[in-house]
């Protein structure tokens, strides 16, 4: 079977010069392997303009309804504008202190494998990042996917959404379709996400999940990551 190459050479003959056509790519199949379609897609975009709607750091707080969201052009198919995060200026500064008192820190894991990162030597080009740390943050921890109350995950792209909900074994993949059509992730990024607050290469998310703690959640998951490689930390109350 022939195999395309990621090399940066490769990568511009191809026309992916870029994240967004290698995460297109990957989307292209992820969707193809699980049904999910543009109407998923939308429910996760619309949904985290819901939840960034109350908040005033927010740069995309206006609702987002299906025919607006079909309306916008295509970045590279199958994501279009709004499936992506937008680049934000902005600073965000975190305190680790073993003295303190706050949030605690359970466990934090990294690692990766092939996937979307590198096409040419990837198995499976939808893998990312999270389906390698998923079963490290489990073991270090000691805790299970029903102990989170309060997701956030890294999503630059709005499939990467149900994409980690699957890996981190919040939703099974069959019943990822009506979970996103029926609203049931309002749970995630309640502050809006990279998709809507703003894109702080993910740390606002790490902010929002130590305010969620002090409101009251429990176990907050958050995640980071470039690709295939990155990182998953559960912060506990």
């Amino acid at each position: 079977m022939n195999t395309v190459s990621t090399g940066p050479q490769e990568r511009f003959t191809y026309g992916l010069a870029g994240p967004i056509p290698l995460f297109a790519l990957a989307a292209t199949r992820y969707l193809h392997d699980t049904g999910l379609t543009a109407e998923h897609l939308h429910a996760v975009v619309a949904q985290s303009r819901e939840n960034a709607g109350t908040n005033p750091r927010a740069l995309r707080r206006e609702p987002l309804e299906l025919a607006a969201y079909l309306a916008k052009p295509y970045v590279c198919t199958p994501l279009r504008t709004a499936d992506c995060c937008q680049e934000t200026d902005g600073a965000c500064a975190l305190l680790v202190s073993d003295v303190l008192d706050g949030p605690r820190v359970q466990a934090v894991v990294r690692g990766g494998g092939p996937g979307c990162s590198s096409m040419d030597r990837a198995p499976d080009v939808t893998a990312i990042f999270s389906a390698y740390v998923a079963p490290m943050l489990w073991e270090a921890s000691g805790m299970r996917p029903s102990d989170v109350d309060v997701a956030l995950p890294y999503d630059a792209y709005s499939w990467l959404v149900p994409r980690q909900l699957e890996d981190f074994g919040l939703v099974e993949r069959g019943g990822l379709g009506a979970y996103l059509l029926e609203r049931r992730h309002a749970w995630v990024n309640p502050h809006g996400g990279l998709l809507s607050e703003g894109y702080v290469h993910g740390l606002n998310n790490v902010a929002q999940a130590v305010r969620e703690l002090r409101e009251g959640r429990e176990v907050a998951l958050v995640t980071g990551f470039g690709g295939s490689y990155g990182s998953a930390a559960l912060l506990v109350r």
